[in-house]
């Protein structure tokens, strides 16, 4: 049984999203809302526009991972940060802002180094990493978080 529990970000209803289901577009079972991006376990790509939207409206637990594309420690997380995306699908979102693109987000929250993993829980901050982690310690923080 390899089912995903998706929060639906429109009614916070809890649904469960068979493993060989997640290829559709699944809808909320009380709201019918699209949980298209919540149960496919991929990573969000936020920009200034979209940070306030998908962070502080998250109904779950967020991390963002501020990297930039000519970074090595940033290109060496990417695959984790995809890893985590799939594995915590449903009860947490994992999000990517790319620094040298979105610098607006990067100055209000002080990134002066990447990567740089904010997590967030309703909204605010909440834990912060600085480097590229191991996967297992990102992994006993975002547990933390849920």
């Amino acid at each position: 049984m390899n089912d995903a529990i998706v929060v639906c970000p429109s009614c916070g209803a809890k649904n469960r999203i068979p493993a060989d289901k997640r290829h559709l577009t699944p809808k909320c079972g009380r709201c019918g809302a699209p949980l298209g991006r919540a149960a496919g376990g991929t990573v969000i790509e936020l920009t200034d526009m979209t940070f306030q939207q998908e962070v502080a409206g998250s109904p779950l637990p967020v991390l963002v991972d501020f990297y930039s594309p000519t970074c090595g420690p940033c290109r060496m997380l990417a695959p984790v940060i995809e890893e985590l995306a799939r594995k915590y699908a449903g009860r947490a979102r994992i999000c990517k802002l790319d620094t040298s693109r979105h610098q607006v987000i990067a100055s209000r929250f002080q990134i002066r180094g990447v990567p740089t993993l904010l997590f967030f829980k309703g909204g605010q901050v909440v834990d912060q990493l600085v480097g590229a982690a191991p996967q297992a310690e990102i992994e006993q923080r975002l547990n933390a978080l849920l």
